[in-house]
Order: C-alpha cells, then structure tokens, then sequence
C-alpha cells in the first residue's frame, strides 16, 4: 500500500532535505567497502563543522538520538560517581533515569517547564561533581539554554549536552563554549530519517572515561577503531554500520555546508519568527520563556475548550499536515511545531498557520 505524504511539522521526525532522500537510492555499499569507509570518514569532519569542534572522535552511531543519550552515560559515568542533571522538561528527567541505571548518584536540579536553565544553581548543586549534563534545546518545552556559562563554572567537572534539536538550526559551537561530550539525532534540523546519532567526545572526556562500559554495542573504544578517529582502510570491525543511512546523512551534511551554516540558521530564525508572530495574530499565546524561545520548535498553548488531539487528528487526515502534542503534564494543553530541516521555510509556515486559523475558526 502507498503511503500518503505528509508535511512533518511535529518535533520529529521532519521531511528530509531531498538530497538525503535520492541519497537513499544510490547502490548499496558494505560497511568495510573502501569507498564507504570514505564517506564515513568525509561524514565524521562534515560533523565536526555543524558541531563546531575539531574532536578527532565523532561519528554517526548506529542508532537514534537516545542511544545518543545513553553512549555519553554508559562511557563517562559509573557506579558511585556523581553526576549534576538540568532537569527542564523531557529530555532532563530522561538524562537522570540514564544516569541512575549507570549506578550514578544523581543531583537533579529541577526548573519549571517552558523556563531556561538556571546555570547558578546547576553549578552549587555539588561542588565537585564528575559530569554536569543539560539539553541545549529542549525539545518538549521548545527552551533554548545558554552552555557558555555551565561551561564557564564547570570546575573539573565533563560537560554533556544533548543537541538533538539544536543541531542544524541554530548555532552549535562546542569548543567555543567548551562542551566535553554531546550527541544528536540526524531527524530533525539535520533533515534526514531517523536512524543515526552524531556523536562527538574531546580528549578531556576521552581520557576519563570507563575503560570497559556496561554496554558493548555503545563502547566507544570499540567504535572508535571503526569510525570518528579511525581513518583510510584499517578498520576493525565492530558491527554492520547501517551504509545507506549514512550515505543519507552525508548528503544532508553537503546540503547544509553547500548553503552555509549562517545561512541555514538565519533561514530557520526567520521561519521561526514568521510563525511565532502568525500564531500571536491567531490569538494564540506561547508556551516558552521569551528570550529562550527555537525557532525551529514552537509550543504553543492549547485554547481553552479547544480539544487538541482532535485539532492534530483534523490536521492530519484534512491537510496531512503533522504537528505534535505536548508531553507529560502539558499533553493536552500545549502543542509543539517544528520548522525544522527543507521545512523551515516560508511557505510551511503559511501552511499551518492557515490550517490552524481555519479548524480553530470553527
């Protein structure tokens, strides 16, 4: 059965760039095939430009953004070790439940949902612990929070930061703003299908972390035979690398450099503000911190008396159009919009926007 097209303006997955699509076409390669082991290499410093660092160890895992998530625990954290967790919505409280499991003893420092961190009380929760962790943009509140200055304070501590949002759609530099360790998702700004998880690790992190993690699949000693430092033809095999995924990213990567990063952060800006002041004309009221707001995720709040899985369900079969509810205590009262990848555009805006205008005019 053919499957129907639909404009993915929910927090992910988006519509991939085309190129990472036809990408997705070419001949398949085996994960050892010398031309493949090209493109990974050409793949891994492609990410380091959107990263905005110069780690010799960055890759693509062979997994979504949460196994992301869970390589940047089970290789720096073990049992016993302390670990400071931003708890702003979602992603935090997932980053203390991955924690806890690596038999960490966690500090959570909770902030209102829709609310930044707070950087003053992430750094006081512990004066020494081993890794401060935060998500740079969260993506069930739609929160962008500064790194800069948990870097700035983070003593002796590794710095970890989820970007899975951020990446590609706004400015990411780690170096600069002096992250030890972060990890993405290649299905949103990045604009290819879920799959992969760019991942990069500095030598400060490297040089600390557990020799023998809990997860072998994950290990990051053992990836890195295979790929991010390893390079040319000798390679020691791990696990069958998924070729035409990142074939796939390698392409949106080109895409993105091609267009340029300013130039593809200045395009989801733009979109963002477009939609941001359309919904204020609607009526509608924003659910994130002004001044901390993605452009390339949008919360809204849900309108009194209005039903919002019935709204996204009309969405959907009338316009095939996807946007996505809220998540935990906000599931019914907030909706998230992303303008994220090919989709942060003008033209999408208009679209669900005028959609919107519609079924809430009823």
């Amino acid at each position: 059965m053919p499957l129907r097209a639909r404009t993915l303006l929910g927090p992910g997955p988006s519509n991939p760039y085309p190129e990472a699509t036809i990408a997705l076409g070419q001949p398949l390669l085996g994960h050892l095939d010398p031309v493949f082991l090209g493109v990974l290499d050409e793949t891994s410093e492609r990410l380091r430009q959107v990263f905005g660092t110069a780690n010799r160890r960055t890759l693509p895992l062979s997994a979504t953004g949460s196994a992301g998530m869970e390589a940047a625990f089970v290789n720096t954290v073990g049992p016993g070790d302390v670990v400071v967790v931003a708890v702003n919505g979602l992603f935090g409280q997932r980053m203390v439940d991955v924690a806890s499991r690596c038999g960490a003893e966690v500090v959570a420092v909770e902030h209102e949902w829709g609310q930044p961190v707070d950087a003053e009380r992430v750094l006081a929760a512990h004066p020494a612990p081993k890794l401060i962790a935060a998500v740079h943009a969260e993506t069930s509140t739609g929160v962008r929070s500064d790194l800069e200055p948990l870097a700035a304070g983070k003593g002796d501590a590794l710095l970890l930061a989820d970007c899975v949002t951020s990446l590609g759609g706004i400015p990411v530099q780690l170096d600069d703003w002096g992250v030890d360790l972060a990890y993405s998702g290649s299905q949103k700004c990045l604009g290819v299908a879920p799959g992969l998880a760019p991942f990069t690790i500095n030598d400060r992190a490297w040089e600390r972390r557990i020799e023998k993690p809990q997860s072998w699949y994950l290990d990051l000693g053992l990836l890195g035979g295979y790929a991010g430092e390893a390079a040319g033809a000798g390679r020691t095999y791990h696990h069958t690398a998924p070729t035409g995924m990142v074939v796939s990213l390698h392409a949106a990567l080109g895409r993105i450099l091609e267009e340029g990063l300013d130039a593809v952060h200045a395009r989801h800006a733009e979109a963002g503000r477009l939609l941001h002041e359309g919904l204020a004309q609607l009526g509608l009221e924003l659910f994130a911190a002004e001044g901390f707001r993605l452009p390339e995720l949008t919360t809204v709040k849900v309108p009194d008396g209005v039903d919002s899985a019935a709204v996204r369900k009309e969405l959907l079969e009338r316009f095939d159009v996807e946007i996505g509810g809220g998540v935990g205590p906000y599931a019914a009262t907030v909706w998230r919009i992303g303008l994220m990848g090919p989709n942060a555009a003008p033209d999408k805006v208009a679209l669900v926007l005028a959609a919107l205008k519609e079924l809430l005019g009823r």
